[in-house]
Formats: structure tokens, C-alpha cells, sequence
């Protein structure tokens, strides 16, 4: 990499903003600036034109801070050259050749990107059992030998070494002394002793529950993930997070259990069980939100470009959320971690067909005593987040 081909890199992302330009309207026409619906927007039109996508956090790597100081990966330098209309990335560097700038081959290039990664690997430190086990010196090796042959010859007495002088015990005062040095230690090994029979009881004498969760309405496994706070008495709460389709498993050994569930899609529930007599399994019904369950269901619902069914799918989130609602989009990396967004950005976002909203997922979402919509927290997860 040289500075020309930073350079370069600055050339090619103001002509990928020029070529989104040419058909979209973001917030703002300088790609440092854009952020949330507009990154989603460019992933899709990236995706459809040069069969390929970059992630939300390469986005903000590259593009949001400017001069860059490292080149992008090689595939995704391609990838940003055919979206503004180039062959490959050599090809988009062939066309914008500085004064007395020598372009080399294009299999030069590949060739040094061999050797320079053939360099790393070879660069890289031996592992430390490599390091530590290296050639020992002579004296070393000399003296490893007499260690050797003196323990060697300790353990085999023979007839004729009858007359090694075998060492005096020590005197009274001498066992009293060690006693006392090693008190503390043997008090110690005891106390450990101890607390592991204790803590082996404390596992022996507890037992495990499962709770599994179903949709009191649909007789079918949560679609959301449940929030479980474990209750104890002059304990704070336990929280656990149970993805749909999963069981709760709690091992105690306490006479009952106290647990508040909660979920964006269902009504709050609060369970107090006595475990003297309890089963070892038992499945809760919880009652779904059915009008938050419809917002959700018509944010993500795939209208296929359909312009009657958008417009049906638009009019049905404005009867849904209040006008006054309070939006957030979560973001997961260290530059952007959340936007507000209004009603109509928030529609505008899950009214226009992009495959991110496959991943869109609800944290949270409140309504008022009316019914409304008045709080959503929601986040797009990459596919990487998907896979986990």
C-alpha cells in the first residue's frame, strides 16, 4: 500500500456517493454524514447492483472518517469499484493515474500481495513451548546429566554404600518449631476441605425446574425473547434472558420460587410457586399484547413492492402508533449506538422493501391506556448477529 492509494481510496468513495446520488436523496448529500436509515438504504442499492454487501461497521470504518489511513480488504475495494461502475479496483486506479504516477501490472500487484502475506506468516513468533524448548547450552545439558545420575543412584542403594553417613533426625525442639512454621498451612488445607464438602452438599441437595413458555392465544412456543427476574428474599434480582422456543432451568434449593416475566409481545406476569410438592416441569401460558403484536407484525411484514399493499401497511402502523411516540434505533459499535427517529421516519423505514428488515427485531415497546403505540426500541441486526 502506498499513499497514492489512499489517495485513490478517497477518489473512489466520492464517486460511489455520486453514483447513489444519481437516484436516492439521503439525509445529507456527503457520505460521512450518513447514518441509520441512509446506511441501510445504500447496503440495499450495494446489494442489487454489485451483488455484494459491506457491514454497518466497515461503513463507519471507512467512511466516516476521512482521510482513511488503511486500505479496505482487496474484495471490498472491488466491490465499491464495480457499484461506481468499474471493472475491478485496478481498473478504477488505471483511470485516475496521478501526475507521474507508474501503475504496475495487475498481476505484479497480486504477486507482491503473495509474497507480503507469505512475509507475515513467516515473520510471526515461534509458540513459547517452541521459545522455551530450544537448544540447551552444554553446561546445561552437563549438569541435567549429574541431576539425573545423583537421583538416579539416591533411589538404588546399594550393598557397598552401606557406609553413607545417614542423616540425624532432628531434635524435639526442632518438630515443635516446624509445627508452629506450618500451622497456619495445615489450618488452611482443613478450612478448603471444608467449604468444598459444603458447597458438593449445597449441589447433592439442590434440584432442578423447567419452565417452558406458550402462546396462551395461539397454543404455540413465544415469538420474543422473555425477560425472567429471579425474586429472593434480601437478595437483588436475577436476571435471565430466554430466547423464544427455549426452556427456563433453575436448579435451588429453596421450598419456592418467585419469578416477574416480561416480553415487548406479552402481558407482564408475576409466578409464585411452592416447590415442596412442585413438578420438575410445568409450562406457563402467557397472554400476547395483541395490539403490540400487530405493530410488530406489519413493521416486518413483506409488502413485495406491492404499492396497495404498502399503502395498506402504512395506514395500518398510523392507527397502531400514537403520534407523539418516542422511536430508537440501537446500533452495536463505539461511533453511533442510537438514533431517534419520529413516527413517519420510523414508517417511512419499515414501509420501504429491503431485505434488512428481515432482522429487525423489537426490544421494547410501550402503549398508553388508549391502546397506542408511545414507545418502540428496536435494532437491525447484521447477519453475523443472526448467525450467533
Amino acid at each position: 500500500m502506498t499513499d497514492l492509494d489512499l489517495l485513490h481510496f478517497e477518489q473512489l468513495k466520492k464517486e460511489v456517493q455520486a453514483q447513489y446520488l444519481k437516484e436516492y436523496t439521503p439525509s445529507f448529500d456527503d457520505i460521512s454524514k450518513w447514518k441509520g436509515i441512509d446506511i441501510i438504504y445504500f447496503q440495499e442499492d450495494l446489494r442489487k447492483k454489485a451483488k455484494g454487501n459491506i457491514s454497518e461497521k466497515s461503513f463507519y470504518t471507512y467512511f466516516k472518517n476521512a482521510p482513511v489511513t488503511k486500505l479496505p480488504r482487496i474484495d471490498m475495494l472491488n466491490l465499491l469499484s464495480s457499484y461506481a461502475g468499474y471493472d475491478s479496483w485496478y481498473e478504477f486506479k488505471k483511470q485516475h493515474l496521478f501526475a507521474g504516477e507508474l501503475l504496475k501490472d495487475d498481476e505484479e500487484v497480486q504477486e507482491e500481495d503473495t509474497k507480503e502475506s507469505e512475509a507475515t506468516v513467516k515473520a510471526l513468533p515461534e509458540a513459547p513451548e517452541q521459545e522455551a524448548g530450544g537448544i540447551k547450552s552444554e553446561e546445561m545439558q552437563a549438569e541435567n546429566a549429574d541431576l539425573q545420575k545423583s537421583n538416579f543412584e539416591n533411589q538404588h542403594i546399594t550393598p557397598n554404600q552401606a557406609s553413607v553417613k545417614v542423616p540425624e533426625l532432628p531434635p524435639a525442639s526442632s518438630e515443635k518449631s516446624f509445627f508452629r512454621k506450618n500451622a497456619w498451612a495445615l489450618l488452611t488445607a482443613v478450612l478448603v476441605i471444608l467449604t468444598g464438602l459444603l458447597g458438593f452438599k449445597d449441589v447433592i441437595f439442590s434440584r432442578t425446574y423447567t419452565y417452558c413458555f406458550t402462546d396462551a392465544d395461539r397454543g404455540a412456543g413465544v415469538v420474543n425473547t422473555l425477560e425472567i427476574k429471579v425474586i429472593k428474599e434480601n437478595e437483588s434480582p436475577i436476571l435471565y434472558k430466554i430466547k423464544p422456543g427455549e426452556c427456563f432451568y433453575y436448579s435451588t434449593k429453596d421450598k419456592n420460587v418467585r419469578m416477574q416475566i416480561s416480553s415487548p409481545f406479552y402481558e407482564y406476569l408475576e409466578v409464585n410457586r411452592s416447590l415442596e410438592n412442585a413438578p420438575d416441569e410445568e409450562t406457563i401460558e402467557l397472554k400476547p399484547d395483541d395490539y403490540k403484536m400487530a405493530a410488530y407484525y406489519f413493521s416486518i411484514k413483506d409488502a413485495n413492492g406491492d404499492p396497495e399493499e404498502l399503502k395498506r401497511k402504512r395506514n395500518q402502523l398510523e392507527s397502531l402508533i400514537s403520534n407523539k411516540a418516542v422511536i430508537y434505533q440501537i446500533y452495536d459499535n463505539n461511533i453511533y449506538g442510537i438514533e431517534r427517529l419520529d413516527k413517519q421516519k420510523y414508517i417511512t423505514l419499515v414501509t420501504t422493501p429491503t431485505t434488512s428488515l428481515k432482522n429487525l427485531s423489537v426490544i421494547e415497546m410501550k402503549k398508553d391506556v388508549n391502546g397506542k403505540i408511545i414507545s418502540i426500541k428496536f435494532k437491525i441486526a447484521t447477519a453475523d448477529e443472526k448467525n450467533k
